[in-house]
């Protein structure tokens, strides 16, 4: 599995697209309105994204960057991190599974989360064996204290409120990834409500998905053009 995580890690953002595909697949359905089915998929991956950028603006962690390896300069403690070792694949698997509930399928919900589930199950144990080796017992000590995956809730308002929110490094480490899970939300959602009626006698629903895509875009857009011209905004030393 550590062999596999590797691989995975190296091109999970090549494979993860491709895995998309599992919210094609039709069957039952999970809510009666897609319209609301795709409302719920918005909400949960939009609480998955404050759970990433809660990440990065408390304490950031580079696990990568070098040849797409598993790389890793600190052992990374606090922030979320003291209460899930994986709180930017919480986040992620949040986005993951909005999708799957916005495909308004059980067999899509059910196979893209198990897909994901696994992909990403891989490479934290390839990320734990890099982490082990590296750093050994405090590693190990580590692994006593904070649960792998589901987050332990007990003291996270006294981590929110005595930890420096760096919002800068948010908009500048994460500021497209909105985009990423609003899109396909969006286009199923629209997918499936014409399924129901024709769209223009769906002028609320179509509107409030169209708008809430139209606004993603444009604030993606807007913070990758300050990014770009390196805006003082964006550009202070905590970032």
């Amino acid at each position: 599995m550590v062999a596999l995580g590797n691989f995975f890690f190296r091109f999970r953002t090549t494979i993860s697209p491709f895995l998309l595909l599992f919210l094609l697949l039709p069957g039952p359905a999970v809510l009666d309105d897609p319209f609301v089915a795709a409302l719920v998929g918005l909400a949960i991956a939009a609480l998955g994204q404050v759970v990433r950028a809660t990440t990065i603006g408390l304490e950031y962690i580079v696990r990568g960057g070098r040849n797409h390896r598993v790389y890793a300069d600190d052992l990374v403690t606090e922030g979320l991190f003291r209460h899930t070792r994986n709180p930017m694949y919480v986040g992620k698997f949040l986005m993951i599974l909005g999708a799957g509930f916005a495909s308004n399928s059980w067999p899509a919900l059910l196979g893209i989360a198990a897909a994901y589930s696994f992909m990403y199950g891989a490479v934290t144990l390839a990320e734990e064996a890099y982490l082990r080796q590296k750093f050994g017992p405090a590693f190990d000590d580590y692994c006593r204290r904070v649960p792998r995956f589901l987050p332990r809730l007990s003291g996270l308002g006294e981590t929110l409120s005595s930890s420096e929110f760096r919002w800068r490094r948010v908009l500048v480490k994460g500021y497209s990834e909105p985009l990423g899970w609003t899109l396909p939300i969006v286009a199923i959602g629209l997918y499936n409500m014409s399924d129901v009626a024709p769209l223009d006698d769906q002028p609320y629903a179509t509107g409030t998905l169209l708008g809430v895509l139209g606004l993603t875009l444009v604030l993606c857009l807007g913070m990758g053009w300050l990014k770009k011209i390196r805006s003082p905004i964006l550009q202070p030393n905590d970032t």
